[in-house]
């Protein structure tokens, strides 16, 4: 229907008899000439209805509103020097219509679609078909499309295989809910949606396939949050023969190149990729995905207080706790008393019971719980952090895991509090030697990554005796503050992995009926494998300098795992849930 985009004509194409289709941008009646912008996926062009030049085209014209989808016929002209528009692409030239065809008008739309700043996410979801004709909308789903062809060429060119893996799957729980889905054919029987390919990608390598990658669609039904959907994109990569080191070169490389074409305005945080076990990453930072681009770190200040009389920090420190320190320097005035109320906030939201501080100002030190600790603990602590005068210092002490997650959370807040975050620069690094087995708070335990990933040869002497010292072969890649990417070295050894099923409680019966196909598929010869999985959307969402990953996804879910424009979930009519022999306690 139509010779040309609106973002391609150009000063060259002067004189030339040209087709635009699109959606009226803006519309402009000067009553003897009417100017509209037209708007494409391309681009946009200015085309001018003169009754001189197209009498039928500018009677039309009036007729025009905005987001009316048209189709225009014209003559290119060159704008004269002193009349360009250097906001466009198409800036030199202007169309000059000789007819008009409006293929479909619009009603007035519930938001303006070049608003550059829509506060509104309900109403720009539940109109997503109009929030995705935004410019920074369209943008962002292209800058998708390109990194994740660039991936594919990535890979490709390495002699990667890009293989599809089911949706429907067995119900195997690795760790987060999973989405059932009934069986009409079975009935009583269920498939579920994939939380991701873990299982099928491993047997990829039992079957020889050697470098495997996908795009891949994976599915957890867990509570929402900003970089969080109920579905989302991952890519997935498994490779036999190959070391943790080969794994962490290769996704290195991968993510130097992606960001040297997609941000080459961003440079790497002291030029180099840090790498810190997971012990290292908590203890100085209290996040197993520490943003690096700012240098808060945390003392342990623990021994200082083994025989302190103050409760609060006795308590949990004879119960085996630990007490970590943060020294802000210099921000001692920046903090009011609301301020770190809100600070106290943020920590309890991490199971913290409370957040004390120190600070020093006018060569006093202040804070509420001074009274309740010696001279010689605060001599101590002052030495500890090297604290002068303008500092203050925040503490945290409880369980080894709440005392470094909930100071690490305050830790980001006071950074976003000070500015201390250069947007000009990304902290890349390798986070590695994660637990094996982790605590759930009902005391169940569980594996830390999922129970296929390796434990490290030094610690499986523990493995009976002391099993939280069991340390893993595990990387995850971490960027500004999140996990763009996560794997390890897989159990290959048969009677290892069923060790493992038992060391999780699970008995012989119910892993022969939840993980026998890969028992089974363990004993005809297993190539030593690793893999890794990158969360494409919180990638993309980084690249595109957004704040949560729903501004990167073409439909996705609210903050309520809700389809506000399709209306998902939905109630489903009785006689569908009859035939896949389901019924509803509505008591």
């Amino acid at each position: 229907m139509r010779t040309h985009t609106c973002g391609s004509l150009r000063k060259d194409d002067d004189g030339k008899s040209v087709i635009l289709c699109g959606f009226v941008h803006k519309r402009r009646d000067h009553g003897g000439l009417v100017f509209i912008d037209l708007r494409d996926r391309y681009g946009i062009t200015q085309i001018v209805f003169d009754p001189e030049k197209g009498s039928q085209a500018h009677e039309v014209a009036h007729k025009l509103r905005s987001e009316f989808v048209i189709k225009v016929s014209g003559n290119v002209v060159a704008r004269p020097d002193n009349m360009l528009n250097k906001n466009l692409d198409t800036g030199d030239i202007e169309i000059y219509a000789t007819e008009l065809e409006i293929f479909s008008e619009s009603q007035t739309t519930p938001f303006e679609i070049d608003a550059d700043n829509l506060v509104n996410e309900e109403l720009r979801l539940k109109h997503r078909y109009l929030d995705l004709r935004r410019e920074k909308m369209k943008s962002n789903i292209i800058t998708r499309h390109k990194v994740i062809k660039y991936m594919r060429d990535f890979l490709d060119s390495q002699d990667f295989l890009e293989i599809e893996t089911p949706i429907l799957i067995k119900g195997t729980p690795e760790g987060s809910r999973e989405y059932i889905v009934p069986s009409r054919v079975y009935p009583g029987n269920f498939y579920v949606l994939p939380q991701s390919p873990q299982q099928l990608k491993q047997l990829l390598m039992v079957a020889g396939m050697d470098k495997y990658f996908q795009i891949a669609r994976c599915f957890r039904d867990e509570d929402q949050r900003g970089d969080r959907q109920p579905e989302f994109t991952q890519l997935d990569m498994e490779l036999s023969f190959v070391s943790q080191e080969d794994i962490i070169k290769i996704n290195s490389d991968l993510l130097f190149d992606i960001l040297t074409k997609f941000r080459p305005d961003l440079s790497i945080k002291d030029n180099q990729v840090f790498t810190l076990t997971y012990d290292e990453a908590m203890n100085r930072f209290g996040s197993d995905k520490p943003d690096l681009r700012f240098d808060l770190e945390f003392k342990d200040a623990s021994s200082i207080f083994q025989n302190t009389s103050f409760n609060a920090f006795a308590g949990a420190l004879k119960s085996g706790g630990v007490l970590k320190v943060m020294k802000v320097a210099g921000a001692a005035e920046k903090f009011s008393r609301k301020d770190i109320s809100e600070l106290e906030s943020v920590a309890k939201i991490y199971k913290a019971k409370g957040l004390a501080y120190i600070s020093k100002k006018d060569g006093e030190l202040n804070s509420p719980i001074l009274k309740f600790l010696s001279d010689l603990e605060v001599e101590s602590l002052l030495k500890l952090t090297e604290f002068n005068e303008g500092d203050i210092m925040f503490f945290a002490c409880d369980t080894f895991d709440i005392a470094c997650n909930s100071l690490g959370h305050v830790r980001n807040a006071v950074a976003k509090k000070l500015n201390l975050i250069d947007e000009s620069v990304c902290s890349i690094g390798w986070v590695t030697d994660f637990p094996m087995f982790e605590v759930n708070d009902d005391g169940s335990m569980q594996a830390c990554h999922h129970p296929f990933t390796s434990p490290k040869k030094e610690d499986l002497e523990f493995i009976d005796t002391d099993i939280f010292r069991v340390r893993t072969n595990s990387y995850d890649l971490v960027m500004n503050g999140y996990e763009i990417a996560g794997g390890s070295v897989r159990i290959h050894e048969r009677d290892l992995q069923a060790k493992v099923f038992d060391l999780l409680g699970i008995s012989k019966e119910d892993a022969k009926e939840r993980f026998g196909h890969i028992l089974t598929a363990f004993s005809y010869g297993v190539p030593p494998h690793a893999g890794i999985a990158w969360g494409l959307d919180r990638l993309i969402m980084i690249l595109c300098n957004e704040p949560n990953i729903r501004e990167v996804i073409a439909f996705p879910k609210d903050q309520k795992a809700k389809d506000v424009m399709l209306g998902a979930p939905s109630k489903m009519p009785i006689d569908t849930l009859e035939e896949l022999s389901i019924t509803i306690d509505t008591e």
